[in-house]
């Protein structure tokens, strides 16, 4: 190892000193869900957008909330409805009958942290003027176009099991999510620490360890994470074997893969490995990286055929197919 990764490896550990005291801080009011809490942190570092998806009364907007508290960032909740509309989410211009002119009125999707809360349930034209947000990080509001402030961070919530008065997300919206969450329910011992935490009056305060300026400068040095030619070719080979799995042996899936994981997979996949090295204090990204990231990152990318939901292979089979025929390096 070069003696400028060596360096850099030092500078991470010092510059990654914060992520425990964000969990420390969260953790104070949210119990477990260490997964979750990790997943907001690297979307924050790379301005990775986070889909959270399980069934209500997980801690999902709990989590979020608090996270935004640790890291002094501005945090705005809507609540996606279907009779939400575009400019009850990014503003609209107002008259001023005194000035004889329009003037804009900006709406809650103007902050650092947008969580939009049951997302599925709004209908296409409030999801499109979300996607605007999303995947060039500017709202347009009649004529004018107006840049969000960094970081900007979408962290949408949704209900798997409500079918009516739904509208699934497209896949070119779930496309610019970069990771997608499966939020599990907590384990015995867990229950037992809710159960005597959250029964009292009075919460935890949570105090910011962290400030919005000091959070984009993290961010620029998980940039600046080294990442080697073998594990850049290993996640590519990865990446390729969702399209053509047959030219990498990965004979189980043979038939199952409808469309492979887009060119917008490869770069969410190596910026959250970026993100896995910092929060562990590395200044290198590792293939234990990837695989960490690699179920949230492509899972919802994959579009199966109907012969694989007729078998019931899920995607998260097929994700662990292709890891362990892809060779490692």
């Amino acid at each position: 190892m070069s003696v400028d990764v060596m360096a850099l490896n030092e500078a991470i550990k010092q510059d990654s000193q914060f992520i425990d005291r964000a969990l420390n801080e969260a953790s104070k009011v949210v119990v477990g869900q260490r997964e979750m809490l990790e997943g907001i942190l690297m979307g924050l570092l790379t301005g990775g957008h986070v889909l959270l998806e399980g069934v209500p009364g997980l801690a999902k907007t709990l989590t979020i909330s608090s996270i935004s508290q640790a890291i002094s960032l501005d945090f705005q909740r809507i609540q996606f409805t279907p009779d939400l509309l575009p400019t009850d989410l990014i503003g609209t211009m107002i008259f001023n009958p005194k000035t004889g002119e329009f003037s804009p009125k900006k709406g809650p999707v103007f902050t650092n942290i947008a969580l939009a809360d049951e997302i599925n349930r709004a209908p296409a034209k409030v999801q499109s003027a979300l996607l605007e947000a999303m995947a060039e990080k500017q709202v347009t509001i009649g004529e004018q176009t107006y840049k969000l402030d960094k970081p900007f961070l979408v962290l949408a919530t949704q209900n798997p099991l409500e079918q009516e008065g739904t509208y699934p997300l497209p896949e070119a919206q779930m496309d610019r999510f970069m990771f997608k969450i499966i939020v599990k329910h907590p384990s015995r011992e867990e229950e037992m620490e809710i159960l005597n935490k959250m029964s009292l009056n009075t919460m935890p305060e949570i105090q910011p360890v962290i400030s919005k300026e000091e959070l984009i400068r993290a961010g620029e040095r998980v940039d600046s994470i080294y990442v080697d030619e073998k594990i850049k070719n290993y996640i590519v080979d990865i990446i390729m074997a969702t399209r053509k799995p047959e030219e990498y042996n990965v004979h189980s899936v043979d038939g199952m893969i409808q469309v492979g994981c887009s060119p917008r997979a490869t770069i969410s996949l190596i910026r959250a490995s970026k993100a896995h090295a910092f929060l562990r204090g590395r200044g290198y990204v590792t293939t234990e990286d990837i695989r960490a990231v690699a179920y949230h990152v492509l899972c919802h990318r994959l579009i199966l055929t109907y012969e694989a939901e007729a078998e019931e292979i899920s995607k998260e089979k097929v994700v662990t197919d292709i890891l362990n025929a892809v060779e490692v390096p």
